[in-house]
């Protein structure tokens, strides 16, 4: 009896360990597509200074998502430190989510 006992037991907690890694999963989903969301926002969300603003604007980058996976440094006219800044506003935007 303490066998087929063990054995259902030891089924279950199987079962939960899949549903476990597959909520994991889905979340990580979730997290993704509510950035990407949430980054659809324009760019003065950021409260960038207006320079750095005026930048990217005129680069062609009106909402966060397009800042994504961007080098920075490859911008005409952000320099050091005003990649430092953008940066620093963006992780503080993606802190508060």
């Amino acid at each position: 009896m303490s066998e087929i006992n063990d054995e259902k037991l030891f089924e279950y907690e199987q079962e939960i360990s899949k549903i476990r890694i597959e909520v994991l999963k889905k979340y990580e989903e979730y997290n993704k597509t509510m950035r990407y969301l949430v980054a659809d926002a324009p760019i003065e969300t950021l409260c960038l200074p207006k320079a750095i603003e005026t930048i990217l604007i005129n680069n062609g980058y009106i909402r966060i998502y397009d800042l994504f996976d961007m080098d920075f440094t490859k911008i005409k006219g952000l320099g050091i430190v005003r990649c430092r800044h953008l940066t620093a506003c963006l992780d503080e935007f993606f802190s508060m989510l």
